[in-house]
């Protein structure tokens, strides 16, 4: 019983990747994803391998369904109980605007204001009791939004991030009223200042909870009457893993875990190919996320915003989203203007030449018109496309308006895409300060080596990092992710009013407490690993920095020295007259599991002589070899095409290609 594997689930396919690292053997699964229950294509993708699941040692999961769920607004029916006077602040928010020069913005809280309800109870800033928690009125208050239909329940008083007695008290008191488990306080899920953030992140816990535990709980089912008697852990946002028994009391840590686990598998695998720096490019079917490693560590951020207006401040692997992936929908705008994205013609229908029904022209069908993919063996698709039908498509639907053929149509919109990802790449590299050109790209997902040449000479990157196995690389990061958990408490002092001996009582705190978590999931693991941090700003700022601390014992006058020096890398600014504020402590308690030699993936077959065929290259056919990705000559001279069961590399001419020893294609631009 030595298979460990991954499952990830995308917007289009469900990947799966199982290793036996005794054996060195892999196998491999793509199925569609079921949008009706994952949990079906997750099964599929376990029986397609023909391993026994009593044979498979530990099943490892992302999932969207979370992230699902939010951005539908698909969600459990969520009460919340607050304290008296602050019934609106989950609606009154920060008033910002996505756009600064307009009045645009649509925004909805997540919990009506029928279902916020005040009780009497109050703290001050400094955690003492102003006004005594009124018990019988929050009776009252759970019981009446347990009559109104809720599902979930959220208690969230002013302040507890500093004290959380009356939360404490409160919930236990919920906990002994309501109908089920699914009662959330904000302190247990964040606690940091600012009330709004806290009580945002405390709704998403709360309202995506039941879902998440349903579905986990309907998948460990389905897998033990199959045979699986052993662990399940589920990748969470940020780029860890959590046993799936403690993964619904913190649900809202599942969020954007899909992203993550890409993340997490490109810094290991760059690592081993020998570069710190990368910057990763992931291409799906419905979205591209690009991130940033730098010295061999993802980039976390506790500012992600979901959409407008929903602030969820919980560590998360930090990636750019866009709405371009391979079935990213091409269209007209009211100008006339050729866009793409973000609407995705998804699993179902899918792209034209999928041959489920789909009419609207897609990244997907360009990529085939251009002679890029292989008509007669598309991934999940019965039979070969029919490229002249679906180039006539879109020049109907786009080149007529334009005045474009159907190659010139499907060549503009590769390049609009083209454009919008190599925007997404500077806003994780240049925007942040960092040069592009000092990075090597990491291209994955199932069209990430399709593009990756076109956005590397766009953007100066000089090499390509292509791993073996690109299309089911989030997949592979679930299988070498580290099993973690996140803590934070608020200080807010400046740097130099502070006690010391608290700011290190605080991280010993977060420390018992991760490794109490720890030794509850039951997982084996080979050592611990121990990541401090600090929120820090200057006194009168708002913008918060976060400064990477060496350990728990630091002295005050290294918290400022490490500050001024993160503030200076960031802005290039000096600001010796004002001092420093310690906002948050931040400890990332992380149980090492065994690490997996990646050239496990690089199994090379019998070098055939490629193929030929017609392939369209910036305003030109040109005949391009096609090789198979499992039997590649050391050196590969571009142009050409490289054809693999979870995706399709192409190379620009000029390229110049090589296998190094893990497998990777390693590709100077």
């Amino acid at each position: 019983m030595s298979w460990i594997a991954g499952v990830d689930v995308g917007g289009t396919f469900t990947d799966l990747i199982a290793l036996d690292p005794g054996a060195g053997e892999v196998r491999l699964a793509k199925v569609p994803t079921t949008p009706q229950n994952q949990a079906f294509g997750v099964l599929d993708a376990l029986g397609r391998t023909g391993i026994a699941l009593g044979e498979i040692a530990l099943v490892i999961h992302g999932t969207t369904t979370t992230t699902n769920a939010l951005l539908e607004r698909k969600l459990a029916k969520t009460g919340l109980v607050t304290t008296r006077g602050f019934r609106d602040v989950l609606e009154l928010g920060r008033r910002t605007r996505p756009s600064p020069y307009g009045l645009r913005g649509w925004f909805e809280p997540l919990i009506p204001r029928e279902l916020r309800l005040e009780v009497a109870e109050r703290m001050d800033a400094d955690g003492e009791v102003v006004v005594p928690l009124d018990e019988a009125a929050l009776g009252e208050a759970v019981a009446r939004l347990a009559a109104a239909g809720c599902v979930s329940l959220v208690i969230h008083f002013l302040h507890s991030y500093i004290n959380p007695a009356h939360e404490r008290r409160a919930l236990e008191l919920a906990r002994g009223l309501w109908p089920n488990r699914y009662v959330t306080a904000g302190h247990t899920i964040l606690s940091e200042y600012r009330e709004y953030e806290r009580g945002v992140t405390a709704a998403v816990n709360a309202s995506v909870q039941p879902i998440l535990d349903r579905y986990l709980q309907r998948l460990v089912d389905e897998l033990r009457q199959r045979g699986f008697g052993r662990d399940l852990l589920v990748m969470q946002g940020n780029g860890g893993t959590v046993s799936a028994a403690l993964a619904a009391d913190t649900a809202v840590n599942t969020v954007m875990s899909g992203p993550a686990s890409g993340v997490i598998a490109s810094a290991q695998s760059a690592a081993q190919a020998g570069f710190a720096h990368a910057i990763t490019y992931d291409m799906g079917g419905t979205s591209t996320d690009v991130g940033l490693i730098l010295d061999g560590v993802p980039q976390v951020s506790s500012e992600l915003e979901i959409e407008y207006a929903m602030p969820v401040h919980v560590p998360m692997v930090d990636v750019h989203t866009i709405g371009a992936g391979g079935g990213s929908i091409a269209w007209l705008g009211e100008d006339g203007m050729l866009r793409v994205g973000p609407r995705s013609a998804g699993a179902h229908p899918g792209p034209i030449c999928y041959g489920r029904g789909g009419a609207e022209p897609t990244i997907t069908d360009a990529n085939l018109v251009l002679g890029r993919l292989n008509a007669e063996k598309l991934l999940g698709v019965d039979g070969p496309a029919d490229v002249p039908g679906i180039g006539r498509i879109l020049e109907q639907k786009l080149g007529r308006h334009l005045g474009l053929d159907a190659v010139a149509t499907a060549a503009a919109i590769v390049r609009i895409a083209n454009d919008r990802m190599a925007g997404a790449i500077r806003m994780v590299s240049l925007a942040r300060g960092h040069d592009p050109r000092d990075f090597v790209l990491f291209p994955f997902g199932g069209a990430g080596p399709l593009h990756a040449a076109a956005l590397a000479r766009e953007l100066g990157i000089p090499r390509l990092l292509i791993p073996a196995r690109p299309g089911i690389t989030n997949a592979l990061g679930c299988v070498v992710a580290d099993l973690r958990h996140d803590f934070v408490n608020t200080v807010n002092r400046p740097v130099g009013a502070l006690d010391m001996a608290q700011v290190r009582a605080l991280l010993g705190a977060q420390v018992t407490e991760g490794r109490a978590l720890l030794a509850r999931e039951g997982i084996a693991t080979e050592g611990l690993r121990l990541v401090y941090s600090a929120d820090m700003q200057f006194q009168g700022q708002s913008h918060i920095l976060t400064v990477p601390l060496p350990g728990p014992d630091i002295s005050r006058q290294d918290l400022q020295t490490l500050f001024d020096q993160a503030y200076w890398e960031r802005f290039g600014v000096e600001l010796p007259e004002i001092r420093a504020v310690l906002v948050n402590l931040r400890t990332a308690v992380i149980g090492l599991r065994p690490r997996l030699d990646l050239g496990v993936l690089s199994a090379r077959a019998v070098l055939d002589a490629p193929r030929n065929r017609a392939v369209w290259f910036e305003g030109d056919w040109r005949e391009t070899p096609v090789y198979q990705r499992g039997a590649l000559p050391d050196e590969i001279q571009g142009p050409a095409v490289i054809e693999q069961l979870d995706c399709t590399t192409v190379l620009e001419p000029g390229n110049v290609a090589r296998v190094d020893r893990l497998g990777n294609l390693l590709v100077e631009v």
